[in-house]
């Protein structure tokens, strides 16, 4: 809103001039959602105590867990407000990338809020049903796709896939995009749910992740980088910069009252949301395939669930780790918690920096 404001005012002002560079706008929005952020969580704190509305937890987890029991939880919705705020302020909302993602943000975030609800609203429930709440997310992640789909029949989306280290292989996939933009974004959103099981570890390692998109929208977005680094040109990506960077500033803020000991949880509200962010931005900019290594540690958490399971159904009930996800493996092997999550954390920015080097790998 306020770009479609301020934009016009530099043929009459030089110094609003400024306000068309994307740089500048991501920049603000960014720091203006750290700030909101630090103003809202103590407010949120403060009434989700007033409605006990606290962390569950599973009474198979780690016992050192207990203590966390009815800290408040669904934290994850400022990070969510502010995101939309800052996105819809500083971005060009012409822009139909900006709306496809502000969808896929919201739409998760509702089916993460409703799981975290119905955890509050029965004690020691679990949430919706696993298949009640995959449903929901393949049916969200098929409208994406679809809407892309449409979008590409008018020149506005690639149907191309694009390789990390690869110059000129990118493969035409036509119809058979749209169950990959389901496993992308689906995939994407339940593995940093995964994460999200210690103090910090999920809202540190989302925020660098997504640090690491938003370098990803700027040079996508801008013809000479994307020719320069040899990646596929999105003149509508460069707009998706100021989204995730707007998320970028959020996480931080959140970060503050999450880290340990946590005040605020973020929940499956913030969690499946902002998975589901990182994944349709990926897509949205061609990046689908570096998501892999980006968001490398959230791969590895996933993996190490279905390994467990896969493991535990064939040997008639060995593990392969003490407890999965990951992060409580190390836990149990007597790792303490903020040692899991700064390493943890150091593992995910090897990562990130990794799948930025990969731009001249090609």
């Amino acid at each position: 809103m306020l770009y479609f404001l301020l934009v016009p005012l530099y043929k009459y002002f030089f110094f609003f001039n400024v306000f068309r560079y994307i740089t500048v706008r991501t920049a603000i929005a960014s720091l203006s959602a750290l700030v909101m952020t630090l103003i809202l969580v103590p407010w949120l704190i403060n009434k989700l105590k007033k409605f006990h509305v606290g962390q569950q937890i599973r009474e198979e987890g780690p016992p050192t867990h207990i203590s966390k029991k009815d800290t408040p939880t669904m934290g994850g919705t400022i990070i969510i407000f502010s995101t939309i705020i800052q996105t819809l302020l500083w971005a060009n909302l012409k822009n139909p990338y900006i709306w496809i993602s502000l969808f896929s943000l919201v739409s998760f975030g509702m089916i993460g809020f409703w799981d975290d609800f119905m955890k509050i609203k029965r004690r020691n429930s679990k949430g919706i049903s696993k298949r009640t709440k995959l449903i929901l997310e393949i049916f969200m992640a098929f409208i994406i796709g679809l809407v892309l789909l449409i979008l590409a029949k008018y020149g506005l989306f690639n149907l191309h896939l694009s390789f990390p280290f690869f110059k000129k292989w990118a493969p035409y996939l036509g119809w058979v995009y749209l169950p990959f933009i389901i496993l992308i974004i689906a995939g994407s959103s339940n593995a940093v749910n995964l994460t999200d099981g210690l103090d910090g570890l999920a809202t540190g390692t989302t925020l660098i992740a997504a640090s690491a998109i938003t370098a990803l929208s700027y040079v996508s977005g801008h013809a000479v980088f994307a020719t320069y680094l040899n990646i596929p040109k999105v003149p509508l990506g460069g707009e998706l910069t100021i989204m995730v960077g707007s998320m970028v500033g959020a996480s931080l803020g959140f970060l503050w009252y999450n880290c340990f000991p946590a005040k605020i949880f973020m929940g499956d509200v913030g969690a499946l949301s902002m998975g589901a962010l990182l994944g349709t931005v990926a897509i949205l900019i061609k990046q689908e395939l570096l998501l892999l290594f980006v968001g490398g540690l959230f791969i590895v958490e996933a993996l190490s669930v279905i390994f467990q399971v896969l493991y535990f159904k064939i040997s008639g009930g060995k593990r392969v780790f003490r407890m999965s996800p990951l992060h409580h493996h190390f836990e149990m092997i007597g790792w303490s918690e903020p040692q899991i999550v700064v390493r943890f954390w150091i593992v995910a920015i090897v990562f990130a920096l990794f799948s930025l080097t990969t731009l001249k790998l090609r």
